[in-house]
C-alpha cells in the first residue's frame, strides 16, 4: 500500500514595503507598526508586489495634520488609500482598511464572481 504524503509548501514571496517620511524621520516603532500592517494585506491577495508608504505632517500643525498615502501594486495594477487623522497610526489603519477592500474586490471581480 502507498502513503501519498502531502507537504503543504510554504509561498515565499516578499513583499516589498518602503516607507517615506517627509520632512521628519519615522520612529523605528511606527516603521514596525507600518511593517505589520502591510504585511496583513497579503491575507486579501497573495501576489502584492509592493506597497509604498509615503507620511507627511501637513502644516499648519493642527490636531488633524498627520497625512498618510499609501500605494499598493498587485494584480496587475495599482491600489491607492490617503487618511489624515491626528496620528500616522489612525491614517494608516484607515488606509489599510480601505485598500483591503479594495483588494478583496478587485480579486473577485478578476474571479467573475
Amino acid at each position: 500500500m502507498n502513503k501519498l504524503i502531502l507537504e503543504r509548501k510554504v509561498k515565499e514571496v516578499f513583499m516589498e514595503v518602503r516607507i517615506q517620511s517627509i520632512h521628519f524621520d519615522a520612529s523605528e516603532k511606527l516603521n514596525a507598526f507600518i511593517q505589520k500592517k502591510a504585511e496583513k494585506l497579503e491575507k486579501f491577495c497573495d501576489n502584492i508586489k509592493k506597497a509604498e508608504v509615503s507620511l507627511k505632517v501637513v502644516k499648519p500643525e493642527t490636531v488633524m495634520n498627520k497625512e498618510a498615502g499609501v500605494r499598493v501594486l498587485a494584480l496587475g495594477t495599482e491600489f491607492y488609500a490617503e487618511k489624515v487623522s491626528d496620528t500616522f497610526e489612525e491614517s494608516i489603519d484607515v488606509c489599510m482598511e480601505a485598500l483591503a477592500k479594495q483588494l478583496v474586490k478587485a480579486k473577485e471581480k478578476m474571479q467573475g464572481k
